[in-house]
């Protein structure tokens, strides 16, 4: 029996770890801090089967000036970091244009397309089923004008074959009064769903893989090395682990654990924050994009959670007030009578590269060490087809899309 080894218990990890599994292999995870630690416990929880536009769009390039010196932005910098962050922003910025953002949307859309069904094949069996909801996910816009400028997009997802419905506000607060008032317009992008409590799924899976057999460590990643021809080490504290193969799936974090191989792997932490509400007493019925304010609200277990926002400042800066303070007040100017019994802040780190899409695949000829991370935000929505491929790439299975966009020598060469 060949031995596979993940590094990261994300649900990126899990689900490889998982689906590895039930192939017949035995696996191990080892992770710094144990499942679902980073962001797969703090994401929006949604399940975003049509969210085919990437943060670098046309719209991006027009406001970054505005964005790099307004406290009021959904994108922020640290200053001191910006040096550091040069080559990789000017990287970022070059796919802006609506050539670039058609070129990901199709590359992207077979990876997250039927998230919910994917999901649901991973789940199958388990406990973790019970977190996965099929719901409509919503996007509000406060004016007819600011829907009409995001009309390139539902054009887009409309050609790629997404569908959804586009509501009067007063229609729709009828079904949902939670955001009455708010806006003009709403869309429901159906074929969605959500996960009631992301953190909690993501144990709930690695539970199950440990009660079938799987291995949990955890410790931190020291090095990784070739033995061989045929198999690689791994250096944890105290340890040496060795495998038949391994996979890289640690997030944001992925990067300095593959840098003495030579690979170029422009990535960076696309930071993103959320503030929770425990024990509302009201809840939203739709999980909802607010457009303007590029942050979602979800209904989760016992709370409704806030996230969103994107930050620049590297994996080392700790949480900063600025992101915060902006999701605290504009929350609180969009309902100023949501009572709850407390409010948790949280940072988490999302892994982007240049062009927005995930490195998937192996970097060595004898197919001993695969890379899974860089989804940015769709790393939850992305994560069970992404943990599918990887288990498939390394049975050398045929896939029946073309996975070639997400190789991993792609900026290599």
């Amino acid at each position: 029996m060949k031995t596979i080894l993940i590094v990261g218990a994300g649900i990126v990890g899990v689900s490889s770890a998982i689906w590895l599994q039930r192939a017949g292999y035995r696996v191990m995870i080892v992770d710094r801090f144990g499942p679902a630690s980073g962001a797969s416990h703090g994401n929006a929880g949604i399940l975003a089967s049509g969210s085919i536009m990437p943060i670098p769009n046309p719209s991006l390039l027009k406001k970054l000036p505005f964005m790099l010196f307004s406290n009021n932005s959904p994108l922020f910098f640290k200053t001191t970091y910006l040096p550091k962050l040069l080559p990789f922003l000017l990287g970022y910025l070059s796919h802006c244009s609506a050539k670039e953002v058609e070129k990901y949307a199709k590359a992207m859309a077979p990876l997250i397309h039927d998230s919910v069904e994917q999901h649901f094949s991973l789940a199958k069996g388990t406990q973790a089923e019970k977190y996965i909801k099929e719901v409509d996910y919503c996007f509000g816009y406060e004016s007819a004008k600011d829907f009409s400028l995001d009309s390139s997009v539902w054009n887009l997802r409309k050609k790629l074959g997404f569908k959804f419905e586009i509501s009067q506000g007063n229609d729709f607060s009828n079904f949902d009064p939670f955001y009455d008032g708010l806006f003009d317009i709403v869309v429901r992008c159906k074929n969605h769903g959500k996960i009631s409590d992301p953190g909690m799924y993501v144990k709930t899976l690695s539970d199950h893989f440990i009660s079938q057999g799987g291995e949990l460590i955890i410790s931190n990643v020291q090095d990784i090395s070739f033995k061989g021809s045929n198999f690689v080490r791994t250096t944890i504290d105290g340890d040496k682990i060795t495998s038949d193969k391994v996979i890289i799936a640690s997030g944001a974090w992925s990067k300095n654990l593959i840098k003495k191989f030579g690979l170029k792997v422009p990535l960076e932490s696309e930071r993103g924050y959320h503030i929770e509400f425990t024990k509302p007493q009201a809840y939203p019925i739709a999980p909802m994009m607010l457009t303007s304010k590029k942050f979602v609200i979800t209904p989760m277990n016992d709370r409704i959670r806030a996230a969103g926002l994107v930050e620049f400042a590297g994996l080392k800066t700790g949480s900063r007030e600025g992101p915060i303070k902006l999701l605290r007040t504009q929350i609180a100017k969009l309902f100023p009578n949501l009572k709850y019994e407390k409010q948790i802040e949280w940072l988490g780190h999302r892994p982007a590269l240049i062009d927005s899409l995930p490195m998937l695949g192996h970097i060595d000829k004898e197919k001993r060490l695969f890379l899974a991370f860089g989804h940015q935000h769709l790393g939850l929505t992305a994560g069970a087809k992404t943990g599918r491929i990887v288990s498939d790439l390394i049975m050398e299975k045929k896939i029946n899309f073309n996975v070639s966009n997400y190789r991993t020598d792609r900026f290599s060469n």
